[in-house]
């Protein structure tokens, strides 16, 4: 049927652009674009249903590009999150084993106060009153003593016990002290963590917003491509229905069916494309067209077909032709190609063979619901009036 122009798309909104900048772009391209199609609809001249489709083609990329190009992002934006969640749980984990030494340092502390309480409660009031508390005189100790030996013993034990727990005493003291600093420097690290922590939540955060903000401008750019693919399909049913207008007036034949499983030849680059997204053929034609399978069958029988892109719409191709010495006619002939005129953008198709009765058999891409349910597909028809078509191409 019809030979698009691809446009090659590009951004242009730099990369270093912030954000919320970008989103503001892309929101205000979105409500262009959606009001495009709204636009087209009221062309109405038959002449320019070509520009139409093109125009809707180029959409659906452009549309397509810019959904791909939001999904890249998205995925990025939740590397970026796994990255921070996985990091903010790294966190997490060194904030628990820090406040278990907190806990452990704090019991220490506990226990190193209740050894020097007990210390203190076992040598009694009266003991540290006499021999630790300096407070009784060597008169007076003497005066109690029952003789100078005595005297000796009581001051020998006296310095020994002071000895002892003073020694003690400072011994958990220090530990004590130990403690307490250990324990200051393990709350100022849980102190920084969770202040770390705080910060990666909070990006956290930024990056589930961008996620959602250009999630939801994909599925915009979706929503609009499939907007326009319905369009455009709304388009070409009524193409077809004049190219079945124009096989019924000339008494009808064969309807479309599958046909050839290797689709008449049709390369598998071509054959297997996307049919909203499809590859340029080597004559300038979009793939899964009528145009480009009619040209390969050129090329296939002659080894060579004319590179009619841009210009290759089918009920252009008998003005081709005869602008390059190729002859047209009427009568159906084995090899040729045959043209409806009607409609936008009219139709070809090969022709197979001529029957005895005058029929002829052809093949042919992209009738609708033949071959497969919607466009793009392969099909073939027996028996068909050869007035349903206005011309034939000798390549």
């Amino acid at each position: 049927m019809l030979t698009w122009k691809k446009m090659k798309l590009r951004s242009t909104t730099p990369s270093s652009v912030s954000f919320a900048k970008k989103a503001a772009i892309v929101a205000a391209s979105i409500l262009m674009l959606a009001a495009t199609p709204m636009a087209m609809t009221q062309m109405v001249n038959a002449d320019q249903y070509d520009v139409r489709i093109a125009q809707l083609q180029a959409q659906i990329e452009q549309f397509n590009a810019q959904a791909a190009a939001l999904g890249r992002e998205r995925n990025t934006y939740e590397n970026k999150l796994a990255m921070l969640s996985a990091e903010k749980a790294q966190i997490q984990a060194q904030i628990d084993l820090n406040e278990a030494k907190i806990n452990q340092l704090t019991g220490d502390i506990k226990k190193s106060e209740a050894q020097i309480a007990a210390n203190k409660d076992a040598l009694g009031d009266t003991l540290a009153d006499l021999y630790v508390d300096d407070n009784i005189s060597a008169i007076e100790m003497l005066a109690s003593s029952n003789n100078i030996s005595d005297y000796v013993d009581k001051q020998t034990y006296r310095e020994a016990i002071q000895d002892e727990l003073s020694s003690t005493i400072a011994t958990i003291k220090t530990l004590k002290k130990q403690l307490e600093e250990q324990k200051v420097g393990v709350e100022r690290a849980l102190a920084d963590q969770k202040g770390a922590r705080e910060v990666l939540a909070q990006k956290e955060a930024e990056q589930q917003q961008l996620i959602a903000a250009v999630a939801g401008q994909e599925q915009a750019y979706q929503s609009l491509s499939a907007q326009t693919k319905a369009e455009k399909d709304r388009v070409q049913a009524a193409q077809q229905a004049a190219i079945a207008a124009a096989i019924r007036a000339a008494g009808g034949g064969g309807a479309a069916v599958a046909g050839d499983p290797n689709k008449g030849g049709y390369p598998a680059n071509l054959a297997n494309s996307d049919y909203y997204n499809p590859v340029v053929d080597p004559w300038g034609m979009y793939s899964r067209q009528c145009v480009s399978y009619t040209a390969w069958k050129v090329y296939q029988k002659n080894g060579y077909m004319p590179y009619w892109g841009g210009r290759g719409n089918a009920n252009q191709w008998p003005g081709n032709a005869r602008a390059a010495g190729i002859p047209v006619s009427t009568v159906p002939r084995a090899g040729s190609v045959g043209v409806i005129m009607a409609g936008a953008y009219g139709h070809v198709v090969w022709v197979e063979s001529v029957n005895g009765n005058g029929t002829i058999n052809v093949s042919q891409y992209n009738y609708f619901n033949a071959g497969g349910s919607g466009w793009g597909h392969y099909s073939e028809m027996y028996n068909v009036s050869p007035g349903a078509y206005d011309y034939y191409i000798y390549f």
